[in-house]
């Protein structure tokens, strides 16, 4: 005689794990297949955004000719480009465009509501589609990224050595996971505030001026805060958004070695895992006190 569904054993913890990756393994796949169907689209939005090299190039060009001094807080003019090219990288790992508007959006209307009665982590969703999407990008970006470097190359410095090389690309993926945090835990304010578009552009402006995007943050280390001996750069390091661009810059090219380096990796993963705890708490208290509509 069969036993019955109720007399079977409960999966061991072990199930459980290999059953919860076989559920986020066909969400990425599904996150794949939603990315490949307007490919022509993808294709000339990310070739677009190419385009700012050649302002950048003639801008940086024309800011050391109208200055005296070969260098600018250490960096020259093909030290600057080299950067900015590089935190063109750093910033296609860790930027999220959509992902913290589309969570508001999603608790506004209601359509959130689906992953509080399915089996399926609403987080872990969006990380699949984030990878999903990521993976899409490089695959249509990688030769023109490729082509631009190679046309730029007399910017760079040699090559740098094995190890550096692992360290770029591990501060690579931990600014992944930290602009995925941060993003996914902005959107959740939707919890709290019906519209948060105001508190996301303010965040994506502060973020686009503090994380080096714009010019090395080395230059701000001559800036004083009113406190003695604390300059403008030091303060920004207690922050995590160098970490989105400006750091695996510099490990590439050689301003972060040895101890520092490590530290710096360290204190990068150090805040990917308080992000994503507060990603979660933000979710746990949120879906707490949600009450759904529409959908």
């Amino acid at each position: 005689m069969s036993a019955s569904a109720d007399d079977r054993p409960a999966p061991g913890f072990l199930a459980r794990r290999l059953q919860g990756l076989r559920v986020w393994w066909t969400m990425l796949v599904i996150s794949l297949e939603e990315r490949l169907v307007y490919r022509g689209d993808f294709i000339l939005g990310t070739a677009m955004r190419f385009l700012p090299i050649v302002t950048q190039v003639f801008l940086w060009t024309a800011v050391f000719g109208a200055t005296r001094s070969g260098d600018i807080a250490g960096y020259s003019r093909d030290d600057i480009v080299a950067y900015y090219l590089l935190t063109m990288v750093s910033r296609a790992f860790s930027s999220m465009p959509g992902l913290a508007g589309g969570i508001a959006r999603g608790i506004r209307d209601g359509s959130v509501k689906k992953y509080l009665v399915q089996p399926v982590d609403y987080v872990g969703y969006l990380l699949a589609a984030r990878i999903a999407h990521k993976l899409v990008y490089y695959a249509v970006a990688v030769i023109p990224f490729a082509a631009v470097f190679f046309v730029c190359r007399g910017f760079f410095p040699p090559l740098p050595d094995a190890a550096t090389m692992l360290a770029f690309g591990l501060s690579l993926v931990l600014s992944f996971l930290l602009g995925f945090f941060m993003e996914a835990t902005l959107g959740m304010l939707g919890f709290w505030f019906l519209e948060v578009s105001s508190i996301v552009f303010a965040y994506m402006l502060v973020q686009y001026l503090l994380s080096g995007h714009m010019f090395p943050l080395d230059m701000l280390a001559g800036i004083p805060t009113g406190v003695p001996g604390v300059s403008v750069a030091e303060v920004v390091r207690f922050l995590p958004f160098e970490y989105t661009a400006y750091f695996p810059a510099a490990v590439w090219l050689g301003k972060v070695r040895g101890a520092e380096l490590v530290r710096s990796l360290v204190v990068e993963a150090a805040w990917v895992v308080v992000m994503m705890a507060a990603c979660r708490l933000a979710w746990r208290r949120g879906t707490a006190r949600y009450s759904a509509f529409g959908g």
